[in-house]
């Protein structure tokens, strides 16, 4: 999986939205909100460290806008 989410610096208005509407909903407890996506890939691979690589290739080529975008990538062995 590749998460990506706008860079702290770039204002989030989907955050921002989502904010708006806990607030309205008396959801107070919170002290910040970002929206982000998540990217599910399947692949094969060797070992997951290979997979890892890859997948950061991907995200760094295709995947995120690297000028307002920062990511994070999980993968997990499937059998």
């Amino acid at each position: 999986s590749v998460y990506i989410i706008l860079r702290h610096e770039i204002i989030d208005p989907q955050g921002l939205a989502i904010a708006y509407g806990f607030a309205e909903l008396v959801f107070d407890e919170f002290q910040s909100v970002r929206a982000g996506k998540r990217i599910d890939l399947t692949l094969e691979s060797d070992d997951i460290g290979s997979a890892q690589d890859r997948v950061s290739e991907m995200a760094d080529k295709l995947l995120a806008n690297l000028t307002i975008e920062d990511y994070t990538v999980s993968v997990t062995l499937v059998d």
